[in-house]
């Protein structure tokens, strides 16, 4: 996998940490290792000199003046080699305890620029260096060296973000896919790592049906009357609902069954977890959640240039916050399947034609979607009849069928829309069943009756009257959403107008897919609360908390008769708890509270601690709200 692996050093200690781990994939490669140590002795040499004038009178005498210079350099030249030496020393005892053929390289210039032409001008497949180094302080996320590095430098990096080697004892592998070829070339990677360390594989893919609903809500209000005709929000929006996000969830599944096949073939177990809303911070709260021991990203994502040198922007933001040691791949791994359409898949010039009119931006992920679909179902040309029928699976709802509906059937779908009866909402999984009929099994996490939420226009309604009333607004041209008085002033509670935006398009659009008719704030408190850190909330936030009623929570007593845990619960720390939402949230949130009083040794739950586990249970919560779905396709 690895056959010569590079190790900058300074003595820090993600540097030792750094060695440390080269030499264990070393041994485990049979990788030789080169160990280089920069310093900067020129630039002493320009400091001295541009001190001198600050010397002492007697040393200012040009004969004098020469000996200390003369001194200075010898001093200077053969100290700095002589820490080198003592640097490297650490790795060459390393390497020699492990059998391996071992470099070493000290040279004299500035650290990130001879290390980026040192390694573009050897045949290292991989270098392992740390995030920080001796100049880090409390508030340092990435060293500067380390940045100007994978910047410049596209060969495989290992950055070592974590200096503790306890906790490098364990974590999985996690892989972060999005049908990019750098993408799947860090699940190649991957694979290596997991069967050559003996650690546990995990690939993890994002898509974000959340950006378009807020981009929309920060136009709706600048453009003019005739504008809004042309743009069509309201067809805009059915599209982006009813067919682009089905659609995105359904292709980036697909990137995952194929890590998973690709995983299979080489008789691995691939976990695999599908999450909605924006890449890195999902990624980002996986990490926290899991703490994995390595984190693959591609260099660029699947958006990119394929001539794209820089770091794509999920993959930089990642590299400064991940909780973990993070390794950079700018190799390229076309799945066999994709190879495979490549080569034998011929397209009708009326088909070429029509992917002409695919917009640039998702061209790439429409083009590979269309090419699984061909090899899959047996097809060697691919003709208009075909992307219709990938189209039909991929996006269920015709985009050509939803784009030319007209107003008037906008009208009648929204009036039988209004029409329907009460909806039932697994509190489990989410699943939501419409109609008449009575639940008895939830299909897909087979939660019984009892688990269901009905939600009927007549108890939303009810609820928001208490509120204040209803107000109803056009959060987009043609498509109209009911809030309650109070769910819209814990909305204005939201100080940063960007956050308020995308909390409002996550609340709203939760709301819709449920079929709920009145957002109230016992569904919107909670939602915005954890979209938006509650640091981002103003002094009103409390009082709206103070007077929404929640579905209260089992009295504790009643709890520990039914076969509780044994703890004790104040009424402080229930009322507390009362204000998570009923269901699988409470349920997950009194889950870590216990946990977190389990681990303090006490068996008296009161507000302090309650809130320390609803911390704990915050993240998680998150995903919940987001739409979590872990190993397993979306519904």
């Amino acid at each position: 996998m690895f056959k010569h692996i590079c190790v900058p050093v300074d003595n820090s200690e993600f540097s030792n940490r750094a060695i440390d781990l080269a030499v264990e994939l070393g041994r485990t490669c049979g990788a030789r290792l080169t160990g280089i140590h920069v310093y900067a002795a020129r630039l002493h040499d320009y400091r001295f000199k541009q001190m001198e004038y600050t010397l002492p009178e007697e040393y200012r005498d040009e004969t004098e003046l020469e000996r200390q210079r003369k001194i200075h350099d010898s001093l200077i030249a053969m100290g700095l080699q002589l820490i080198s030496d003592s640097y490297l020393d650490v790795l060459g005892r390393r390497a020699g305890e492990a059998g391996l053929a071992f470099e070493r390289k000290m040279i004299d210039g500035k650290h990130y620029k001879v290390l980026v032409e040192d390694c573009l001008a050897n045949d290292y497949d991989l270098v392992v260096m740390g995030a920080l180094g001796m100049g880090a302080v409390k508030d340092s996320q990435l060293g500067s060296v380390t940045e100007r590095f994978v910047r410049k430098v596209a060969r495989d990096t290992l950055v070592v973000r974590n200096a503790d080697p306890l906790k490098d004892q364990q974590g999985a592998i996690v892989v972060c896919l999005d049908g990019s070829p750098q993408s799947f070339n860090g699940l190649r990677l991957g694979l290596g790592l997991s069967r050559a360390l003996h650690r546990p594989l995990q690939a993890v893919a994002v898509y974000d049906p959340y950006l378009h609903y807020a981009m929309f809500n920060g136009i709706v209000g600048v453009l003019s009357e005739k504008a809004s005709k042309v743009f069509r929000f309201k067809e805009q929006e059915q599209l982006h609902e009813e067919i682009i996000d089905t659609g995105l969830a359904k292709i980036y599944q697909s990137h995952l069954e194929i890590g998973r096949k690709l995983a299979a073939e080489e008789g691995v177990d691939l976990a695999i977890t599908l999450l909605d809303g924006k890449c890195f911070e999902k990624i980002l709260t996986f990490a926290r959640k899991e703490q994995p021991w390595l984190l693959i990203l591609g260099r660029v994502g699947v958006h990119s240039d394929a001539d794209e040198v820089d770091l794509g922007s999920n993959t930089e933001n990642l590299l400064r916050l991940a909780p973990c040691n993070v390794l950079l791949t700018g190799g390229t791994f076309y799945p066999p399947l994709d190879v495979r359409a490549e080569e034998i898949i011929a397209w009708t010039e009326e088909a070429e034609a029509r992917m002409e009119r695919v917009p640039p931006q998702v061209k790439g992920v429409a083009r590979t979607a269309l090419l699984r679909y061909a090899i899959e179902q047996g097809h060697t040309v691919i003709t208009n009849k075909v992307i219709d029928e990938a189209m039909a699976i991929f996006m269920p709802t015709r985009m050509a069928e939803r784009m030319q509906i007209l107003a008037e059937d906008v009208a009648v779908a929204k009036l039988r829309a209004e029409q329907q009866p009460a909806t039932a909402i697994c509190a489990v999984c989410g699943y939501t069943v419409r109609g008449p009929r009575p639940v008895v099994t939830c299909p897909v996490c087979g939660a019984g009756a009892d688990r269901f939420q009905v939600i009927s226009r007549e108890v939303v309604e009810a609820i928001a009257t208490q509120e204040g009333g209803i107000e109803a607004e056009e959060s987009l041209p043609g498509i109209e959403v009911k809030w309650s008085a109070d769910a819209r002033d814990a909305l204005r509670e939201v100080t940063d107008a960007y956050l308020r935006r995308r909390a409002k398009a996550r609340v709203e659009k939760y709301a819709r897919s449920k079929r709920i008719p009145v957002i109230t704030c016992q569904l919107a408190l909670p939602m915005i609360e954890e979209t938006v850190g509650r640091d981002k909330l103003g002094s009103g936030w409390d009082t709206l908390l103070a007077r929404t009623r929640f579905e209260p929570a089992p009295a504790p007593g009643a709890r520990a008769a039914a076969g509780g845990t044994g703890f004790t619960w104040t009424e402080e720390a229930t009322a507390r708890l009362d204000r998570v939402p009923a269901g699988f949230m409470r349920d997950m949130t009194r889950e870590e509270v216990e946990r977190v009083a389990a681990a303090r040794g006490v068996t008296t739950i009161d507000l302090a601690v309650c809130e320390d586990g609803i911390g704990h249970a915050r993240a998680t919560m998150n995903e919940v709200l987001a739409g979590y779905v872990s190993n397993k396709k979306p519904r």
